[in-house]
């Protein structure tokens, strides 16, 4: 693909922004890869807010997508220019990015149709345009929508609803009961509904509460692999839509999340957490039982969240304070032990 043809199609570019670029030779580009690795016939960007370095530029790529503000931008430019390097300067460059790289490596859909080896009961519906790959089950009055793609070994239990669109990577699993909106991902061996950890203490040890409640993905949800999502022992886990979960994430019973909420790999949900709209969490957060956190709220890595979080503030540490106060806290650690030992000075002196 030509670079002009890859601009054509950008965002940005159709709705008439005037940006700025320099086309060179018009390279034909067959790929993509990063500042310092990318070649004469591949396409690279550089993110709003990162520091011009030689990795720019200096870059063998054949085009690159640079921002569009910026002093330092100016220097780039030119110095790309009298290289022969392509360029056209975005307000995003990494939104930019992305639909480039829809471009340059389309996505390959299997064709349509039901593998001999997979087993399909025959109370089930499958959606016209749907693609069910080998050894994959799918259960007893499940409804499949139409043009999904269920890959190789995936398994669907009875009555679960998915809608159309979506696509189960090798091994995922959806338990009972589940449901999955238009659009949703379900990448390899992520699992939908399984039993939350429901028990209750006795004398003669745990006594197991039945989980008889059910999952609920809505339209464009994305679920990474090995992540977990278990349903209640009454009620729902509901997950809003749009919202994007990394790998190893596990979300608890009865669970409920906002729109367009973002979790990274190894966040860990208690049950009954609310989280409200387009929160963030990042790697490796910990959030209790029954714990809120508002709108657009954040939490760092590594924080233990213990109790609720207004909308739209920001908490790191365990447990999580307000992330101004921790990156005060944060500074002083390392000054403690000197604290410690004039402390001890001066009680000394005061015996004295």
């Amino acid at each position: 693909m030509r670079f002009s043809q890859l601009v054509a199609q950008l965002s940005e570019v159709q709705a008439g922004g005037a940006a700025e670029r320099f086309l060179a030779d018009d390279p034909a580009l067959c790929g993509a890869a990063a500042l310092d690795q990318a070649g004469p016939a591949e396409l690279s960007f550089l993110e709003r807010g990162h520091a011009l370095g030689a990795d720019a530029a200096g870059t063998a790529a054949g085009a690159v997508l640079i921002p569009a503000q910026g002093e330092e931008c100016q220097a780039l430019r030119a110095e790309l220019q009298r290289r022969g390097v392509a360029w056209i300067a975005l307000a995003d460059p990494r939104l930019g990015f992305a639909e480039a790289l829809e471009q340059l490596y389309p996505h390959q859909r299997p064709a349509a149709g039901i593998h001999p080896s997979a087993a399909v009961d025959p109370t089930a519906v499958v959606g016209m345009g749907t693609h069910v790959g080998a050894h994959a089950v799918i259960g007893a009055k499940v409804q499949l929508g139409a043009n999904c793609t269920i890959h190789p070994s995936v398994v669907l239990y009875e009555d679960v609803q998915i809608g159309d669109g979506c696509e189960l990577h090798a091994g995922a699993v959806v338990h009972p009961g589940s449901q999955l909106g238009p659009g949703c991902v379900l990448h390899a061996n992520s699992v939908i509904g399984g039993e939350g950890f429901g028990f209750v203490p006795t004398a003669a040890g745990w006594r197991k509460m039945p989980q008889t409640g059910r999952v609920v993905l809505e339209a464009g949800v994305e679920v990474g692999s090995g992540s977990a999502i278990d349903r209640p022992a009454v009620g729902e886990t509901r997950i809003g839509a749009g919202t994007k979960l990394d790998n190893l994430v596990h979300i608890g019973h009865g669970v409920s999340t906002g729109q367009g909420c973002a979790l990274a790999a190894q966040v860990g949900i208690a049950g009954g957490v609310r989280l409200g709209n387009g929160v963030i969490l990042a790697g490796q957060v910990g959030v209790a039982n029954r714990a809120v956190m508002g709108d657009r709220s954040i939490a760092s890595s590594k924080s233990g969240i213990h109790s609720d979080v207004a909308a739209g503030e920001v908490v790191s540490g365990f447990p999580a304070i307000p992330n101004r106060l921790w990156l005060r806290c944060a500074t002083t650690f390392s000054k403690l032990p000197e604290m410690l030992k004039t402390l001890r000075q001066l009680e000394k002196r005061l015996q004295e």
